[in-house]
């Protein structure tokens, strides 16, 4: 992951090395983990015409890494709070 000027903006290679820039739309670390998350898009949209949204594990070392979350509770985790950030959103 590399880090442009705005802190909202990082750079995914995807596994082809193809190279595209990514929102950041918001990072957490839950209450009882010790690993941070980010999620973000790139503002693709899907056949639903909603834009894609990814998640990853994110370690703020040397090469601020991004880390694919493989187990089910996380995911469980990253799309709970995903959703109440959108409940939320709609209170507004």
């Amino acid at each position: 992951m590399n880090e442009k000027e705005n802190d909202c903006i990082i750079v995914i290679e995807d596994e082809k090395g193809k190279k595209k820039e990514c929102e950041i739309l918001f990072t957490f670390t839950p209450k009882e983990g010790d690993k941070k998350y980010v999620v973000y898009t790139s503002d693709e949209l899907d056949e639903d015409d909603c834009k894609k949204v990814y998640a990853n594990i994110y370690y703020d070392n040397n090469k601020k890494e991004l880390l694919p979350i493989e187990s089910e509770e996380e995911w469980y985790t990253v799309e709970a709070v995903l959703a109440k950030l959108i409940e939320k959103s709609k209170e507004v």
